[in-house]
């Protein structure tokens, strides 16, 4: 359970598929939520005005136990490689102790208007620095 930073987030009614537990998309809605505000809220991430954008470029889940609503899930983020112009984020997510999933996203960061690669800089990647987890 090594990550920097920790989130919550209650599952929704919704959340539950005709199986009885979380669809599969919804851990890939947890995660993706959790790396963007915590991009917003702690590495600058302006999402609608800002120079750069962060595009996902590849992604993963590997699912190691049920869940089903209601629930509140725990997020670990860490970054597990981080590039000139991208960065690899890993997730856990837990009910209480127990491992659900872990995943993974990589976000290639680029101008907003070119879609050209742009380097992470400055806050953003001092920040993101602080997520690297030896």
């Amino acid at each position: 359970m090594d990550y920097a930073h920790w989130d919550e987030m209650p599952t929704r009614w919704r959340d539950n598929d005709v199986y009885g537990h979380l669809n599969n998309v919804v851990h890939y809605e947890l995660m993706d939520s959790v790396i963007n505000r915590w991009l917003i809220s702690s590495a600058g991430l302006d999402p609608t005005g800002g120079a750069s954008i962060g595009l996902c470029v590849e992604s993963r889940c590997s699912y190691k136990a049920e869940a089903a609503y209601p629930a509140v899930i725990r997020i670990g983020l860490r970054v597990g490689r981080l590039g000139t112009s991208s960065v690899r984020y890993e997730l856990g997510l837990f009910e209480g102790e127990r491992l659900l999933a872990e995943g993974e996203f990589t976000h290639v960061f680029v101008d907003r208007r070119t879609r050209r690669p742009a380097p992470i800089e400055g806050g953003m990647r001092a920040a993101m620095e602080r997520l690297v987890v030896a």
